[in-house]
């Protein structure tokens, strides 16, 4: 039998896999054709297009560091045992709202973002019971594998990222159960509506809302974000209850999953996955990673009026 290389990250320390996560993202930076510069470079235009280029250029340099970190922190994660992850977890910020909410007879579903270390979250929040959780098979047979040894570990359900993953999502809320759901990845046109994200118009999906409209579950936000000090991660919980998210007409309650991930993600900006190209079917403009600057430069002047800046 054929070992896995990905196992070799279990008896690396987390403290020697930051070193190397620094130094790629430093390699990173020096070269701006890499695609993930040219990605966030383009994020920061349509997302922030206030900020000067010298404030673009110091908060891509501290997006690229956070995430090669997230990736090599998320690969220990299931590479180790759920009791090393939660001992990497320290102070939990407003708690109670998490408690309250797994509380609530209708199920709750947790409303994680591409925001931080979320992979490191998922053995923590485990804890409190055996989530239902929708899952996608990445690309490679042995990077699958490994990230799903890594979530057999826990005590979650994985369900497929199709119908049936759906229904069973569905059942577990209305038996008063909790799921996880990551909003803020590119559906299929099928499985979403245009709607902005960070002033930008553009397809975003209709799960969660559709969920929440259908079983009045509570949604409480979430994220794991790495201490200041480099040396372990906080958690953050936010309680959604704005009546809008709640909306029978989708259109209105994804709007408003939308600027509650916003508020979320402007208080840790930087630890953002802006690396991924969360806009690319913009009705207006197509897909922007590929368009020319001059075309990308015109639509943003023409569209955005977004003034809204990151925390300095």
């Amino acid at each position: 039998m054929v070992m896995n290389p990905y196992h070799i990250f279990k008896y690396v320390p987390l403290s020697v896999l930051q070193i190397l996560a620094r130094f790629v993202a430093w390699i990173i930076i020096k070269i701006p054709s890499f695609s993930i510069m040219r990605t966030i470079n383009t994020n920061m235009a349509l997302a922030a297009p206030a900020l000067s280029d010298c404030q673009k250029k110091t908060l891509t340099k501290d997006i690229v560091y956070h995430q090669c970190l997230t990736s090599i922190e998320s690969i220990k994660s299931w590479a180790m045992s759920p009791e090393w992850s939660i001992a990497q977890i320290h102070d939990v910020h407003n708690k109670d709202i998490l408690l309250e909410g797994l509380a609530n007879p209708n199920g709750m579903l947790a409303i994680v973002p591409h925001l931080g270390t979320w992979e490191m979250m998922n053995a923590w929040l485990n804890q409190f019971g055996a989530p239902t959780i929708m899952y996608k098979p990445v690309e490679g047979r042995f990077a699958n594998e490994f990230i799903l040894q890594g979530r057999a570990r826990l005590n979650a359900t994985l369900v497929p990222t199709d119908g049936s993953g759906v229904k069973a999502v569905f059942k577990t809320l209305k038996q008063g159960g909790f799921s996880i759901v990551l909003p803020d990845h590119v559906p299929d046109p099928s499985g979403g509506v245009i709607v902005p994200f960070f002033g930008v118009e553009t397809l975003t999906s209709t799960l969660a809302s559709k969920l929440a409209s259908k079983t009045k579950c509570a949604l409480v936000g979430l994220s794991c974000i790495r201490r200041d000090d480099g040396r372990g991660f906080d958690i953050y919980c936010y309680r959604l209850d704005d009546s809008a998210l709640y909306d029978r007409k989708t259109e209105t309650a994804t709007q408003a999953l939308n600027q509650a991930m916003e508020q979320m993600i402007t208080a840790h900006f930087d630890h953002y996955m802006w690396g991924y190209r969360r806009f690319k079917r913009l009705p207006n403009l197509g897909n922007p990673y590929n368009a020319e600057k001059t075309t990308l430069t015109a639509f943003i002047q023409n569209n955005l009026n977004n003034t809204q800046l990151p925390d300095e």
